[in-house]
């Protein structure tokens, strides 16, 4: 499931390819920016915003954001061939073409040409990025008790509030402190320890082919709770449980992610 992590080490990947390098061929396969033609810019930078992915050519940007399924791969051209992608075709949303790679946008959950003002004001109701240089804990703090009785497992999940955390990582956060998802953000005892985990919790996965919580990546599960319903907890061997928790407000916002998974012995 595509979190802050994923998106920036997707980022990076782009970045690496693409940063410095003309565009010679640029295709988008969704009706709104069929006719646009990037050939012949040069791509600045490829950074990541929360959960938003940004290829950056000065005057416009293209912005993706992966939802549930979506996903860049970067393809070399240097054998000269056609190049075989590794999903099906009909999936592509984005192919963007330089002389020695060609970066593809699969099943992406939104795709945008915009300028910097339109960028600016896509992305301006953004908490504090865990994995950005506007990084701000207390900020977040401060967002956070703006709400008290909200739940913290959905105030987590809120992106105004700190962005790049998704529905695997509050369900760990969660259990890492010891708190229930469902305890309001006022009944916290140490909301800073949540702020530091989550920054930590991202950090350490952001480079990692194989996201991991539980400290090893290579073996074993890599979750303390998330997916792991009716198995027993790896601290104490109780059955961890399976629940929905979420809010009106971000189903209408199109934010599906309100199942959790948690240990009713270990988080109170």
């Amino acid at each position: 499931m595509p979190e802050g992590d994923t998106v920036f080490r997707q980022a990076a990947v782009l970045h690496a390819a693409l940063a410095g390098r003309e565009l010679i061929s640029s295709d988008f396969r969704v009706p709104t920016y069929a006719t646009v033609d990037l050939s012949g810019r040069v791509v600045e930078r490829v950074i990541a915003r929360g959960k938003h992915l940004l290829m950056q050519f000065g005057d416009v940007s293209v912005q993706s954001h992966l939802k549930m399924e979506g996903t860049w791969h970067v393809y070399s051209r240097e054998s000269g061939g056609r190049v075989q992608w590794r999903r099906p075709a009909h999936t592509a949303r984005c192919v963007l073409r330089t002389a020695e790679h060609e970066a593809v946008g699969f099943s992406l959950g939104e795709l945008h040409v915009l300028s910097p003002a339109e960028e600016e004001d896509k992305l301006a109701h953004l908490g504090p990025d865990l994995l950005g240089p506007d990084w701000d804990a207390a900020e977040v703090a401060r967002r956070l008790l703006a709400a008290p009785q909200r739940s913290i497992g959905v105030a987590l999940l809120d992106q105004r509030n700190l962005a790049g955390v998704g529905n695997v990582f509050r369900s760990e956060i969660c259990f890492l402190a010891g708190i229930l998802p469902s305890r309001p953000v006022a009944e916290v005892p140490d909301l800073g320890r949540i702020i530091q985990l989550s920054e930590k919790l991202l950090q350490v996965n952001r480079l990692r082919t194989r996201r991991c919580t539980t400290g090893s990546p290579t073996a074993g599960p890599p979750y303390w709770v998330y997916g792991r319903g009716g198995k027993p907890c790896m601290r104490c061997g109780t059955r961890l449980r399976r629940g929905e928790l979420g809010e009106a407000e971000l189903r209408k916002a199109a934010v599906p992610d309100r199942v959790i998974y948690f240990c009713p012995s270990c988080q109170t």
